[in-house]
C-alpha cells in the first residue's frame, strides 16, 4: 500500500487492522519495514488483535526518492503523514535507533494521541553527537568538499552515505539539550554491547523526559540491532505492557 505526502513523496506501508492503540514502527537509518523487529512486532500485534503499521521513509525500502536526498525533517514529515493518513485514535510509537529520534519527534508533534513510546537503542541527535562531533578533520574536509562521506557499515555490504545536508539539517531537530516535553509512559531497551549508540544514552533520554513513568531495560549481551529471538520476545512483551494487557 502507498500514500502520497503533501510534498509528493510516495511512501510504502503495511497496515493491519485491529483494536487500539495502534502500534506504529519506525525503522532505523538505512533500514526498512521488512526488518526482523518490524515483522516480529506485526505478527505479535496480529496475534492479539491489535492494529499495527510499518512503513518505509522516503529513500528507504519501497518508498520513492533517493536516500541521499533524505533529512531528519523529511523523514519526520513522512512518519507524520503515515500517522495522519493511515491511523486513527490512540497510538503506541516504537522506534529503533534513528527511528527512536523520529518517533520522539512525532510523539511531541501528536502528544494528544500518543499513549506510549518504546525506544530500541534510540539515537536522538545522532547526526551531531555520533557523527559530526566524532568525525576526524579529514572526514569533515571530505564532507565540505564532496557533500557526502561513505562510512563503513557493519550490517551489510553497502556503506552508509552520510551527506552534509543530512548532518546540517539534523541540527534543526536536536532534542537532547533540554527537557523532552513528553509525559506518556516510555520504555527504553538498550544493549550493553551496542557499539553504535553508547549505552548511557538511554539514561540521558530518561533524565530529559518530562514523564515520570520511564523504565529502562539494559540487555547484558545485547548489540545495536537487538534482533535475537530473546530481544524480539522482549520487545513484544514491552509493547503488550505499555499498550495494556487487554484490548
Amino acid at each position: 500500500m502507498n500514500i502520497i505526502t503533501y510534498k509528493g513523496r510516495k511512501l510504502a506501508y503495511e497496515y493491519r487492522q485491529g483494536k487500539g492503540p495502534t502500534v506504529v514502527f519506525f525503522p532505523g537509518f538505512m533500514s526498512d519495514m521488512e526488518g526482523s523487529k518490524a515483522l516480529a512486532l506485526e505478527a505479535f500485534c496480529q496475534s492479539r488483535g491489535q492494529a499495527y503499521v510499518r512503513f518505509d521513509y522516503s529513500g528507504h525500502g519501497k518508498s520513492s526518492g533517493a536516500f541521499t536526498d533524505g533529512t531528519i525533517g523529511a523523514w519526520k514529515e513522512d512518519a507524520l503523514a503515515i500517522i495522519d493518513q493511515v491511523t486513527t485514535g490512540d497510538l503506541i510509537l516504537v522506534g529503533s535507533s534513528m527511528g527512536g529520534w523520529i518517533g520522539l519527534l512525532c510523539a511531541l508533534a501528536r502528544k494528544d494521541r500518543v499513549k506510549g513510546f518504546v525506544g530500541l537503542a534510540a539515537a536522538p541527535d545522532f547526526t551531531k553527537e555520533l557523527c559530526w562531533d566524532t568525525y576526524s578533520d579529514e572526514i569533515k574536509t571530505t564532507l565540505r568538499r564532496d557533500g557526502v562521506y561513505y562510512e563503513a557499515c557493519d550490517y551489510g555490504d553497502k556503506p552508509y552515505a552520510m551527506t552534509m545536508t543530512l548532518l546540517r539539517e539534523g541540527n534543526a531537530h536536536l532534542i537532547m539539550g533540554s527537557q523532552i516535553d513528553l509525559d506518556c509512559p516510555v520504555r527504553l531497551i538498550q544493549g550493553m554491547k551496542d557499539t553504535d549508540v553508547p549505552p548511557h544514552t538511554a539514561q540521558r533520554i530518561s533524565d530529559l523526559l518530562a514523564s515520570e513513568d520511564v523504565v529502562i531495560t539494559y540487555v547484558k549481551n545485547g548489540d545495536h540491532r537487538l534482533s535475537s529471538d530473546g530481544d524480539l520476545k522482549r520487545l513484544c512483551q514491552v509493547v503488550k505492557e505499555i499498550s495494556g494487557p487487554r484490548l
